[in-house]
């Protein structure tokens, strides 16, 4: 799956081996970057959205400049979208997040094994924004899917499966 995992954007002039090379390097870079930028905001406990806003253009500018060599299935490209997606839900922009969780699932499901519970993790996020944002027909639809995975994963029993099904229920 690696080669997935690492796909280069199909161009009618495709990049060189070198390109490829220092995207993969910069992603690196970048990765490293937010990491510690996140680190001073929990040391410092800096106001919110300065350093959140901070962050979320440090995921966009390196989204922009990757994704003119990476798929959005490229590993890296999932990391920072997935990085923009918290820091959206940190400054609860609701919408936001959304956004980078729509384009992130399809690549999960198809990275992570059936039953992952990575991918029940994005389904109950984005089954949630779409409740928060009044889009019941597509929340119940993501936390079904939630649920699906779970029982699986964890047994039918489990508290956090009842927990979820009492909130569809309240929806």
């Amino acid at each position: 799956q690696d080669k997935e995992k690492l796909e280069i954007r199909k161009l009618n002039d495709p990049p060189s081996a070198e390109t490829v090379e220092d995207m993969i390097k910069y992603a690196r870079n970048v990765i490293e970057e937010f990491r510690r930028a996140k680190h001073y905001k929990y040391i410092l406990c800096l106001t919110l959205t300065p350093l959140a806003c901070e962050l979320l253009e440090i995921c966009e500018l390196s989204l922009d400049k990757m994704g003119a060599v990476f798929e959005d299935s490229n590993i890296y490209m999932l990391h920072m979208m997935y990085q923009a997606m918290g820091v959206c839900l940190y400054m609860q922009d609701w919408e936001g997040a959304l956004r980078y969780g729509q384009k992130i699932i399809r690549p999960y499901s198809k990275h992570y094994p059936s039953y992952s519970l990575n991918v029940a993790s994005m389904w109950l996020k984005l089954g949630r924004l779409y409740m928060a944002l009044e889009n019941r027909m597509a929340g119940v639809k993501a936390l079904k899917r939630a649920i699906a995975i779970m029982e699986v994963a964890h047994g039918k029993d489990h508290p956090y499966i009842s927990e979820i099904k009492k909130e569809l229920e309240d929806h």
